[in-house]
């Protein structure tokens, strides 16, 4: 008997172990299966665009504005501590803000003796309403009036919008700690505990905005204002960041402020917009234009029928290093596979661009009147790989993202030889073309500016990448409070390059 209970009692634990196998092999063969024939672009799409998907995010200008001013009234009353100077400074007032900037740095960055990692810490001027307030809120009650054109045809507030960096990073330094994502970035409300001073002037609304001379007088009081600012005069404004990414604004005075670290949307290097001396990547910070165009989400790149090879929409004449457009235009039209489009302003413009990348597999980005143009970043939130003519093109954040990823980067003299430029694009294998996509899909978060400001966002990446400068920032800053005026070593980091040789500019 109890050599049969025995038997019993192990085949019944055989039993159990057989079926225990049999589930854990079924699961097992279950998510072998879901990863097979999920597509790869799917997959890494899934991890990518989770935080596009957050409803609480908003990544539209005029939404997000809205949103921003309904709020700003209703906290009107509310006391934000103010440290701004508004009375004469005197150099004793300088001396007595400098030593304290020092003592508190030393604080913050060394402890027990060692340097201890610390958040960087911004000061935002309270600036008077007229220079940001006021400015948003002219903007906000014209949006809808599309007649408003520049010269050559383009929406007057489209233009604001694409360029509107300033907003998006003022109303996320501004907004309370607790609504914020980004941990990287602390704002503080002492001059003293700083390391940067932010400067919130909308100043691409106001000279798109406001009559030529009215503009002018803005100019002039905001430069008058921030100038006598304590922080300003112990730095000459070395820590200061001024957002200047329209290359037509604050053009009238922006010469007293080049030591400022400017964020910009190309560097120009052909002299046009800026003059020598003025900006350089050393100090400057290259940031994205917003984006024309819809993002492209993970369903939409899953569904992408991408049938034609090249595709470009926009103005097919322009100014400087934009005549190369014309020549491209001549070389490519008629082709098949090839669509090369006059750019249309309005919301059917928009569509039709939108359409035309969402088909493509390439998008052509040649220079403008400037070497950047927001079709990059369009082609980017599309998913058509950019092919790059602008042989003076700076990029952003290229410290911290490798293009070469993403995109295709095409010399202006191999680019308008017969036939050169659609050999090269047909030779690209599948696979790489397959990659790139795949690329792409992780890129695009990196160019959508939203509120609240997202972690890997280009506001989060601008912060970094002036982080990176902090070091040389503060070594200038300190070089020229103690070199003596007699001395030829009061210099900066920029170069002016004559027929033979290369000499160091003094500041």
């Amino acid at each position: 008997m109890a050599g049969k209970h025995n038997a019993s009692a192990y085949a019944a634990m055989n039993s159990r172990r057989t079926r225990f196998f049999l589930i854990v092999f079924s699961l097992i063969l279950l998510c072998l299966l879901f990863f097979v024939f999920t597509p790869s672009s799917s997959r890494a799409d899934l991890a990518t665009m989770h935080a596009v998907a957050d409803l609480n995010v908003d990544y539209s200008f005029v939404s997000s504005l809205e949103k921003f001013l309904a709020d700003s009234k209703s906290k009107a009353s509310s006391q934000i501590p103010d440290d701004t100077v508004q009375n004469d400074v005197t150099e004793q007032d300088v001396k007595v803000l400098d030593d304290l900037i020092t003592h508190g740095e030393e604080l913050r960055n060394f402890r027990d003796g060692k340097w201890v990692f610390s958040p960087i810490r911004v000061y935002v001027y309270n600036m008077p309403s007229k220079f940001t307030y006021d400015l948003l809120w002219l903007f906000h009650n014209t949006y809808k009036e599309t007649s408003n054109l520049t010269s050559n045809g383009s929406p007057v507030h489209r233009l604001i919008e694409q360029h509107s960096i300033d907003y998006w990073l003022w109303a996320d330094l501004i907004a309370p700690e607790t609504e914020r994502s980004l941990k990287n970035i602390v704002r503080v409300y002492k001059q003293e505990e700083a390391d940067l001073f932010y400067i919130p002037f909308f100043n691409t609304i106001s000279f798109f905005l406001l009559e030529k001379q009215q503009c002018k007088t803005l100019y002039r009081d905001a430069l008058k204002w921030v100038m006598d600012q304590p922080a300003w005069k112990r730095s000459d404004g070395r820590d200061h960041i001024l957002p200047v990414h329209h290359p037509w604004s604050f053009k009238t005075v922006r010469k007293f402020m080049k030591n400022a670290i400017w964020l910009l949307p190309d560097m120009d290097s052909t002299g046009n917009w800026y003059k020598p001396g003025q900006v350089y990547l050393e100090k400057d910070v290259i940031l994205p234009y917003v984006a024309n165009v819809d993002l492209c989400d993970s369903n939409c790149l899953s569904n992408a029928k991408r049938t034609t090879l090249l595709f470009f929409r926009g103005r097919l004449k322009r100014n400087a290093g934009g005549k190369i457009r014309a020549k491209l235009v001549t070389e490519l039209s008629g082709i098949n596979g090839v669509i090369i489009e006059e750019g249309t302003s309005g919301d059917d413009g928009k569509a039709a661009a939108q359409i035309g990348m969402r088909r493509s597999i390439f998008c052509l980005n040649p220079a403008g009147d400037t070497p950047s143009s927001a079709r990059l970043f369009d082609a980017i939130v599309s998913g058509c790989i950019p092919v790059i003519v602008s042989d003076e093109l700076e990029l952003p954040f290229e410290g911290i993202l490798d293009y070469r990823r993403v995109a295709l980067f095409v010399s202006s003299s191999d680019a308008v030889q017969p036939g050169w430029l659609l050999s090269y694009l047909r030779s690209i294998s599948p696979a790489e073309i397959r990659q790139k996509q795949m690329n792409l899909a992780k890129y695009a978060r990196h160019f959508l500016y939203s509120h609240p400001a997202q972690p890997m966002g280009p506001e989060d990446l601008a912060w970094r990448m002036i982080a990176g400068k902090m070091v040389n920032i503060k070594l200038h800053i300190r070089r020229s409070q103690r070199v003596v005026k007699e001395s030829r070593s009061l210099c900066t980091c920029e170069c002016n390059r004559r027929l033979n040789n290369t000499e160091v500019v003094s500041s």
